[in-house]
């Protein structure tokens, strides 16, 4: 896995889950597999099986978490500037064919999330707008067709 940009608080978000999915989840599931196994035969034992599957997701998220903390790069707020579209950014958009404003929050994959309008810098937008200007316009290839845009303000986003 390659490196990624993340806020501090995303960063806090998935340490946080980590420990409560070692500290809680997994005692838990241990149990449950442990009093499973009590109940004898475990070639028909549906309570055993159903714990093992949970065990198996679980340990995929751990080490899909651990993963992700390993490789985070926090974002650095102290070096953001407003002079150019930079993951972290609060860009808000004309959308020149129709005349509205959009506003979206430039972030990593791992942290975009469309109903609260971060976009990934991965996305076609999201591309398109890295290293921009306020008064800038681009074109934006998307897969419903092109859009045009003027960049309006760029703000910090985090």
């Amino acid at each position: 896995m390659e490196s990624f940009y993340i806020s501090q608080k995303k960063y806090e978000e998935l340490q946080k889950e980590l420990k409560r999915l070692k500290s809680e989840e997994r005692p838990a599931v241990l149990k449950a597999i442990k009093e499973a196994k009590a109940l004898g035969d475990l070639s028909e034992n549906a309570e055993y099986k159903t714990a093992k599957e949970k065990q198996k997701f679980l340990e995929s998220r751990i080490s899909e978490l651990q993963r992700k903390l390993a490789n985070a790069r926090i974002l650095d707020e102290s070096n953001f500037t407003t002079e150019k579209i930079v993951i972290g950014a609060k860009v808000t958009l004309k959308n020149l064919d129709n005349e509205d404003e959009e506003v979206y929050i430039l972030v990593s994959k791992e942290e975009s999330n469309y109903k609260e309008n971060k976009i990934s810098v991965d996305s076609p937008i999201g591309s398109s707008l890295i290293g921009k200007k306020e008064g800038d316009k681009l074109l934006v290839r998307t897969p419903g067709g092109n859009k045009k845009y003027k960049v309006l303000k760029i703000e910090k986003g985090f």
